[in-house]
């Protein structure tokens, strides 16, 4: 159940980081909220998840999924553009994440 926290605290970590985008500095109020509670969130089901999976292990895979996710969110979202080598090293990170996962 610590794995579903740890990957949902990933997600709220992109909620968090595009809402900032959104926010222009903290100065427009909903995005600016959004980014705080979700800050709030994500940091506390990675509290949650550490109660029992290895910080070693949880640390990386949360901050590997939060990269990942944010990278797509701002292709997506802003039209940022990454180069085919970024996208190569952004693979290489998700194979990172699923191979912490998987030998852990």
């Amino acid at each position: 159940m610590n794995w579903i926290f740890l990957i949902i605290a990933g997600l709220f970590e992109v909620v968090w980081a595009t809402a900032m985008k959104y926010s222009h500095g903290f100065t427009n109020l909903m995005p600016s909220i959004v980014t705080i509670v979700g800050m709030l969130i994500s940091f506390f089901l990675l509290a949650h998840a550490t109660k029992t999976l290895p910080l070693s292990i949880a640390y990386p895979v949360w901050t590997g999924i939060g990269a990942v996710g944010t990278v797509i969110a701002g292709t997506i979202l802003f039209g940022d553009k990454i180069s085919p080598i970024t996208w190569g090293f952004v693979i290489l990170l998700l194979v990172s994440i699923v191979g912490i996962k998987m030998t852990s």
